[in-house]
C-alpha cells in the first residue's frame, strides 16, 4: 500500500466513524431532520471531514496544513467561477427539467408550494403565497441574490468543513491515480458518507432509499467539477466557495417548475445529472484544447 493510500484510508475511516456515530446517536435519541436541533447536528456532521483531516495531517503525521492541503486565500478568476457556476447549473437544470414529460414551467410556483405544503399549515401557506406575490420582482431573482451572498459567506464556511477533507487531504493523497480516477473515488466516498442523512429524507424525501444511490451518483458527477476548480484556483477555499454556492442556489432549480419527482427534477435529480455530465465533458474539452495552463488530466 502506498503511503498516500494509507493516509487517505486512515482519514476516510476516521471520518466515517465520527460522522456516522453522530448520526446514530442523534437518531437513537429520537432526533429527525425536521427537529429543532437538526441544523446544529448537520453542521457538526459537515465539520467532521475537516476535523479528521486536521487530526490525520497535523496530529498523526505531524505535517503542515496550509500548503499541502491548499489553504490559500489569494484570489484569482477561478474563485469567481466557483462563486457563479452553481447558479448557472441551477438555471440550466430548470431548462432540462422542462423537457421531461409531465413537467411544466410554473412562474406562480405551484410546484414549489406543493413541495413545502406539508411543512406549513394552510394559513401559513396562504400567507407565504400572499407575501411572495406582493414582492416587486419574482422571488427567484431575490433567491439568486441571497444565494450568491450566502454562497460566498456563511455557506462557504460550512462547506469548508467538508472541503478541507475531500478536496484538501483526500485529493492530495489520491492524486497519483490521475484526475478522473481520483475524482470518481472521492465522489464515491463523499456520496456514501451522506447515507445516514439521505436515508432520513434529505434531498430525496419521496425516495430515501433510492436517494442514497442517487446522492452517490450526484457527488461522483460533482467531484470532477469541484476538483478542477480547486486545482485551477490552487486553493481549497475555492472548492469551499463552489460547494457553498451550490448549496445556496440549488433550490432555484425547483422554484418555477411543477411536476416530476425528487428523482427526476432539480439539481439533485436526473435533470441535474444531465447538466453535470455536460459540465464534465466541458471540463475535458476545455482542459485538453483551450486552457492556457492545462491540468494535464488523464
Amino acid at each position: 500500500m502506498k503511503p498516500s493510500t494509507k493516509k487517505a484510508l486512515m482519514f476516510v475511516v476516521l471520518t466515517f466513524l465520527a460522522s456516522w456515530l453522530i448520526a446514530a446517536l442523534f437518531y437513537a435519541a429520537g432526533g429527525r431532520l425536521n427537529s429543532p436541533v437538526a441544523l446544529a447536528v448537520l453542521l457538526l456532521y459537515m465539520f467532521m471531514p475537516m476535523t479528521m483531516a486536521i487530526i490525520v495531517q497535523k496530529v498523526l503525521y505531524k505535517e503542515s496544513l496550509k500548503q499541502p492541503l491548499g489553504i490559500s486565500f489569494r484570489p484569482n478568476r477561478w474563485f469567481v467561477v466557483a462563486w457563479l457556476l452553481p447558479a448557472v447549473l441551477a438555471f440550466a437544470t430548470i431548462g432540462v427539467s422542462l423537457l421531461f414529460p409531465g413537467v411544466e414551467y410554473s412562474p406562480e410556483m405551484t410546484g414549489f408550494f406543493e413541495r413545502i405544503g406539508s411543512a406549513l399549515t394552510p394559513e401559513q401557506l396562504d400567507e407565504a403565497k400572499r407575501q411572495l406575490g406582493a414582492l416587486p420582482v419574482h422571488v427567484i431573482w431575490l433567491g439568486l441574490v441571497q444565494g450568491l451572498i450566502a454562497g460566498i459567506t456563511i455557506n462557504a464556511v460550512a462547506a469548508f468543513g467538508e472541503e478541507l477533507g475531500w478536496r484538501g487531504l483526500l485529493q492530495k493523497e489520491l492524486g497519483y491515480l490521475g484526475f478522473w480516477k481520483s475524482s470518481a473515488l472521492i465522489g464515491l466516498i463523499w456520496g456514501v458518507w451522506h447515507a445516514p442523512i439521505i436515508i432520513q429524507g434529505h434531498n430525496y424525501p419521496q425516495h430515501p432509499v433510492a436517494g442514497v444511490v442517487m446522492m452517490t451518483v450526484w457527488t461522483m458527477l460533482l467531484s470532477p467539477i469541484f476538483s478542477y476548480v480547486r486545482l485551477k484556483a490552487k486553493s481549497v477555499i475555492a472548492a469551499a466557495i463552489i460547494h457553498g454556492s451550490l448549496n445556496a442556489t440549488a433550490g432555484l432549480s425547483l422554484m418555477v417548475i411543477a411536476g416530476g419527482s425528487d428523482l427526476t427534477v432539480g439539481i439533485t435529480g436526473l435533470a441535474g445529472f444531465i447538466v453535470l455530465a455536460v459540465a464534465n465533458v466541458a471540463i475535458f474539452v476545455y482542459d485538453r484544447f483551450l486552457a492556457k495552463e492545462p491540468c494535464t488530466i488523464t
